[in-house]
């Protein structure tokens, strides 16, 4: 190991600093719960610079805005540049803002950058929208209009669903109707194609696109592909075991020539398989690239061993997994409790209790303490004790800040001054407030639209199509027009902030929310969203980097952000309340007390994987079971009701698997087909 190597990872334990001092090749590191994952990342970005790796020839692709921004900035720390909101003075920061830096961003961020230079080679424009949920659905509906469906048939949100899986899965239209297996399969095979070109003839795309279309340039356009592949020297992906078909084949042909790839995952906290996640990636990682370094971070930093014990016992029973264990490095600590209680109205009456005692007797700060759950019907009973109990708490699923309507409304209006054929974003504001532009004449355009086969506002921009409109109406397209020139305007010569400005301006918004809500509070708060729209553009215009992409840029962005619960995370970090979360959400979280309920079967594992009788599937229950586990620092508990209400009756209940397993009084599988250590 050279010295700069040596420097480099100075205070890790030899496992983490053989994966920093790798710097060729590809490489795999299995990275357990609470090992240091995130520091081996951004110090083996830190230790590729040191070793004169030029840091915009470095790529290092993560799931989440956050993640990203945190990777960011603990690079620049080590490598001497400032972080985003660091303490350095604002002279500095202007010095180094223009230095060579990684690209460090989330699948879907950087497949926007392609897109964004390549879409004209698929026939869309560079300057495509991006459609959130909601966005969607209108689209749906109107598809679903169009082929007669009756509503039971197949609603809006399941024909996205479906559709969602098949792009998750790389599959196209004309394939789509070959797969379908049910009734609501064939229906939505029917949709998927209208759907598609329901995106392009708006210049849009969904969330799920931004992937498949990639893939999509990069298997038809091989210079695009050559093109993009050479932009970096080496590429780093987290969170590996997360990755689905898409982004899998993406990693490879960015990574094919060069082959300095490092993944870095746990297949044991692979819990994302209901949204495309293959865990067979990392499992077949030495076998897509026979010649990998295969490093293993055991050392647990997180949990006491009593609660280590169960994690390693619980997860032995899964057989298709990469052979390791979590070794605890701080001290023993109380042994993880197993309770059960006669019905779910004990379980919640004991466990707020016990809550209760942690804060009021032992000095407990509430945020230091977690009950977990598997499904969203769980919480209710526990809200109620917390209630009762005066004890505060924050729960995840809240109304995100992008799903509020003068937040949408302005977005909205955003995306089609960027996007003119957006016609979903058009028709939401065209007449808020209202200009004339009412549901009778916007029926009327639009038939004029399909008649003519053009989008809505190119008819509503030919003065011979509207002449026989009402004034009222006409004056209503004369000020639309106006406000997008002048928003347009703005953003062009790159006063973004001025721009939002003049649309609120323009438009008389803040009437308009006076018009809607009578209470004083609810106009102040609704105002207090656009104030925070306002400050997040401000923001993203002061980022030099980004800045440069103007609206367009940040639309994307903000289309990125609300697809993630990392800020929503953040905002209740700095609660001091109670946590309330699924085991889902509560990945990358952790808890010095941690209570898990409903330990039964049919919760967890859940239902669905108990019926489905797939070995796959419980192997996925389980692995959520041990993310669970280890969530837990220092306290453990585990519970389950004898009896749980149903249909108003109570029915006896049948303990979880996996407590069996836990306590190992299960069998153990025949056909331990784990991935063994390769030989060092």
């Amino acid at each position: 190991m050279t010295q700069g190597s040596a420097t480099a990872t100075h205070g890790m334990n030899e496992a983490q600093a053989s994966a920093v001092a790798t710097l060729s090749g590809p490489m795999l590191v299995l990275a357990g719960a609470g090992t240091g994952k995130t520091r081996v990342v951004t110090f083996r970005i830190a230790n590729l610079i040191r070793h004169r790796i030029r840091p915009d020839r470095i790529l290092a692709v993560t799931f989440t805005n956050k993640a990203a921004g945190e990777m960011q900035d603990r690079v620049g720390e080590l490598i001497g540049q400032p972080s985003r909101g660091g303490p350095r003075s604002r002279r500095r920061r202007n010095q180094k803002d223009d230095a060579p830096k990684p690209t460090i961003s989330t699948f879907h961020s950087h497949c926007v950058r392609i897109l964004r230079s390549h879409a004209t080679a698929l026939g869309y424009p560079a300057k495509f929208s991006i459609y959130d949920r909601s966005d969607q659905e209108s689209l749906a509906r109107g598809v679903l209009r169009e082929l007669r469906l009756p509503g039971t048939a197949l609603k809006p949100s399941d024909m996205l669903s479906i559709i969602g899986g098949w792009k998750n899965a790389s599959i196209q239209p004309p394939e789509a109707a070959s797969v379908a297996a049910t009734d609501r399969e064939h229906f939505a095979a029917a949709a998927y194609r209208r759907y598609q070109d329901g995106l392009r003839a708006r210049g849009a795309v969904d969330f799920d696109d931004l992937l498949l279309l990639t893939e999509i340039l990069f298997d038809e356009h091989s210079d695009i592909r050559d093109e993009e592949a050479s932009k970096f020297d080496h590429v780093l992906v987290d969170e590996y075991q997360d990755t689905n078909g898409s982004q899998y084949r993406i990693t490879r042909h960015l990574t094919l020539k060069h082959q300095n790839l490092c993944v870095v995952g746990d297949d044991d906290q692979s819990i994302y398989a209901w949204r495309g996640a293959d865990v067979s990636h990392i499992l077949n990682f030495t076998k897509d690239w026979p010649n990998a370094k295969v490093v293993y971070l055991e050392e647990n930093y997180r949990s006491t061993a009593q609660i280590l014990e169960l994690a390693n016992r619980l997860i032995d029973y899964n057989t298709k997994r990469h052979d390791k264990i979590l070794i605890a490095n701080r001290p023993a600590g109380p042994r993880p409790r197993i309770e059960q209680f006669k019905d779910e109205i004990a379980e919640s009456k004991t466990v707020v209790h016990e809550i209760k005692d942690w804060i009021e007797n032992r000095h407990i700060q509430p945020r230091d303490i977690a009950i977990l759950f598997r499904t969203n019907e769980q919480p209710r009973l526990f809200e109620t004790e917390l209630r009762k109990a005066k004890i505060p708490y924050v729960m995840l699923g809240s109304q995100s800040f992008f799903d509020r309507r003068e937040v949408r409304d302005i977005l909205a209006y955003l995306r089609w001054i960027e996007q003119p054929d957006d016609e979903v974003s058009l028709l939401r504001v065209v007449n808020t407030p209202p200009r004339g532009l009412g549901t009778k004449t916007m029926k009327l355009l639009i038939e004029r639209a399909v008649q003519r086969g053009e989008s809505v506002w190119k008819v509503m921009s030919d003065p011979e199509a509207i002449s026989d409109l009402k004034p009222a109406a006409r004056r209503g397209i004369e000020t639309l027009t106006q406000v997008a020139n002048e928003v347009r305007q703005d953003a062009s010569e790159g006063r973004l902030t001025d721009s939002l400005r003049t649309l609120l301006t323009r438009t008389a918004y803040s009437d308009e929310i006076r018009r809607l809500y009578d209470q004083q509070e609810e106009r102040d708060a609704r105002m207090a969203s656009l104030d925070d729209l306002t400050n997040a553009l401000a923001a993203f215009q002061e980022n030099k980097r980004r800045g440069k992409e103007g609206l367009t840029g940040f639309l994307a962005d903000i289309a990125l952000a609300g697809r993630e619960m990392g800020n929503e995370k953040d905002k209740l970090a700095a609660q001091n309340a109670v946590w309330l979360l699924t085991l889902h959400a509560a990945k990358g979280l952790e808890f010095p007390i941690v209570y898990m309920v409903g330990m039964e079967d049919g919760i967890l594992p859940h239902s669905r994987s108990v019926k489905s009788g797939r070995d796959e599937d419980i192997a996925e229950e389980r692995r959520l079971c041990y993310v669970g586990i280890t969530r837990a620092q220092e306290n453990l508990t585990m519970s389950l009701s004898l009896t749980r209400r149903k249909w108003g009756k109570p029915r006896p209940t049948t303990p979880s698997r996996f407590l069996y397993e836990i306590t190992g009084k299960a069998d153990k599988p025949t056909d331990q087909a784990k991935r063994p250590r390769p030989r060092k």
